[in-house]
């Protein structure tokens, strides 16, 4: 289950990953035209009509995005799978569909119905894609039927399994949908002390890949808060709107690389220059795009203790940074490129203060940190016992011959379930233990090979695995 969730949460990043070309497009727009939002100026206009195009149509994105991320060999038909499902859903479960089935004026239609193009949906429809492209690809039918066999019956069996779904959601939907916004009303009444709640959970359930389910409720229009929609269309209340993005500028522009420092300034001398390359990239992916996940796995599973004061942390940021107050947004992330994009946005309140406020946060999550690290002997990068990885250097360079070489040592493709890899090891799963032969596939020339449990199976390659990674897919 929770390599499920994981992988889930891996797939929802392409998605998001169409953000900053919106934030990009949306930010320049405002820039050009701050008062006028696109009224004075036909360049704004275009921008801001461009970059909408994409943060109004989430939804739609993360129904072929989970879709293709959750298939078994991200094929692009799963996608459409998944958009195939959405049409449908959104189709049968709008509220002049719901209007005609109950009999009803379409007033009367429950609101949840109303908010059934969201990006949880969206979710929805990419899980049902997915399943039913890795279940039903290769499916054969008898001669005459052969057309509609393997990844072409994958649409029809999709759109029949979203039909169920449907009506499941007919009965469903407006129960979670009322579960959604009473979580979301009760946490957004207590103001910034509601601020801090979302943003120590959204740290905390990152590792579950479930961050995503509570950003639906405050970032989109699941339940009608749309923060993030909201802050960049200039809609709503004028120092409410932006509160649930502005509290991660300081933690990711300024605490995340400070807590860098601080594991840096921790780690066994003979392993420091190793942590450093690991730990700067992390910091400067963290400080300009926001992208944190490299710092936060490289300690969260190392320290999960420490990754606990982490949320807590983000979250006393987040609250007391709406509480000055300062509203900021961005389309992607918390970095210092969203930052500058959103100057000149119509929500934008007292942004420049995000400086001095990341000061101190960086001076905190640094004592905080290191105290933590050194009084407890938390193994943060540099300080662990086990192999050094990322000092590892593959003996062999024919990555296609190593990964041949690992293959015949884990008993052939029909004995691996599935395939991954981290910085520096890959990492599989296996049906029958028995059929694994290390030796064959330390002969292959990597480093070393870890079994934390009977079916999984991790190689120590080093920096070079994504290659041999690549070339073991290939052979799959």
């Amino acid at each position: 289950m929770m390599k499920y969730l994981q992988k889930l949460g891996k797939s929802l990043m392409l998605p998001v990953a169409c953000l900053p070309v919106a934030s990009i497009l949306m930010g320049v727009g405002y820039w050009i035209d701050p008062t006028g939002w696109g009224a004075n100026n036909v360049i704004a206009a275009f921008l801001l009509k461009a970059g909408g195009a994409l943060i109004d149509n989430m939804a739609i994105l993360f129904a072929i995005g989970v879709g293709v991320g959750m298939a078994d060999d991200n094929d692009g038909t799963s996608g459409l799978a998944g958009l195939v499902s959405w049409l449908t859903i959104t189709t049968l479960l709008a509220p002049g569909a719901v209007s005609f089935f109950k009999g009803i004026p379409v007033e009367e239609v429950a609101p949840a119905f109303s908010k059934i193009q969201t990006q949880f949906i969206g979710i929805v429809a990419g899980l049902i894609g997915s399943y039913c492209y890795n279940r039903f690809k290769g499916t054969k039918l008898p001669d005459a039927l052969a057309f509609f066999s393997g990844k072409r019956s994958v649409a029809i069996v999709t759109a029949a399994a979203s039909i169920v779904a449907s009506v499941v959601l007919f009965f469903v939907w407006p129960v979670v949908y009322g579960a959604l916004v009473a979580f979301g009303t009760g946490v957004s009444a207590t103001g910034a002390v509601g601020t801090g709640i979302y943003t120590f959970l959204n740290r905390l359930l990152i590792p579950f890949g479930l961050h995503h389910a509570v950003n639906s409720v405050f970032w989109f229009d699941a339940v009608g808060i749309n923060d993030l929609g909201n802050f960049w269309s200039g809609k709503g209340e004028y120092g409410v709107v932006g509160q649930y993005m502005t509290g991660f500028f300081p933690v990711m522009m300024f605490g995340l690389p400070a807590a860098a420092l601080a594991m840096y300034h921790t780690a066994k001398d003979n392993k420091k220059k190793i942590a450093a390359g690991l730990l700067l990239a992390g910091a400067l992916s963290s400080f300009f795009t926001g992208v944190t996940e490299p710092l936060e796995f490289s300690f969260m599973f190392l320290a999960p203790a420490l990754y606990l004061v982490y949320a807590v942390l983000a979250g006393i940021v987040a609250m007391v940074t709406v509480m000055l107050p300062v509203r900021a947004g961005f389309n992607f992330s918390g970095g210092f490129v969203d930052w500058i994009l959103c100057w000149k946005t119509p929500m934008a309140q007292n942004v420049w203060m995000i400086i001095p406020i990341g000061i101190v946060t960086a001076i905190i999550f640094y004592l905080v940190f290191r105290f933590a690290i050194t009084k407890f002997d938390l193994k943060t990068p540099g300080r662990e016992d086990d192999i050094d990885d990322s000092a590892v250097s593959l003996a062999n360079n024919n990555y296609t011959e190593v990964a041949a070489l690992i293959l015949e040592g884990l008993g052939g493709k029909g004995n691996v379930t599935s395939v991954d890899n981290c910085i520096t090891r890959l990492r599989l799963e296996v049906k029958d233990y028995t059929a694994v032969d290390e030796k064959k596939i330390k002969s292959a020339g990597v480093a070393g090979v870890v079994r934390p449990s009977k079916t999984s199976v991790q190689v120590v390659v080093g920096v070079q695995v994504q290659h041999v990674a690549d070339e073991f897919k290939k052979l799959l």
